[in-house]
Order: C-alpha cells, then sequence, then structure tokens
C-alpha cells in the first residue's frame, strides 16, 4: 500500500526559485521541503484557532463568574 500521493501545485516564478535554492542549500528533496512547510503552517493555524478560542471561552467565562459574583452578592 502507498504512503504517498503525488499532487500538482501551481506556485509563481520566484517562489518556485526560493524552493530550489532552499532545497539545494539544506540538501533535501523538494517534496520534503514541502512536507515540512505544509505541516508547519498547519501547526501554526491550529495554534491560532486554538489560541482564539481560549481566549475567547476566558471571555465568555470572565463574564459568566462576573454574573453569578453579582448574583451571590444580592442573595447574601
Amino acid at each position: 500500500m502507498r504512503t504517498k500521493r503525488k499532487v500538482s501545485l501551481t506556485l509563481d516564478e520566484a517562489l518556485c526559485a526560493d524552493i530550489e535554492k532552499a532545497a539545494k542549500t539544506f540538501n533535501i528533496a523538494k517534496s520534503q521541503l514541502a512536507q515540512k512547510a505544509f505541516r508547519l503552517w498547519l501547526k501554526n493555524e491550529t495554534e491560532a484557532l486554538m489560541a482564539k478560542g481560549y481566549k475567547e471561552m476566558a471571555e465568555e467565562d470572565k463574564a459568566f463568574a462576573e454574573l453569578t459574583f453579582q448574583s451571590q452578592r444580592e442573595i447574601l
């Protein structure tokens, strides 16, 4: 069973030149370089979405805590 798939991409000429230069500089295949770049992008995007979600949750939690604190003060 194959564990890799071949894909086709359309990239700017300048980016292609940079990719080829980086592959030669770091002595890795362009496909390895692309895999690393895609994994890094996915990691960064996932972390950014998680950070946004945690921030939104914190704001909701703070608003709920303030509401319940007010209610408790009224009861006491």
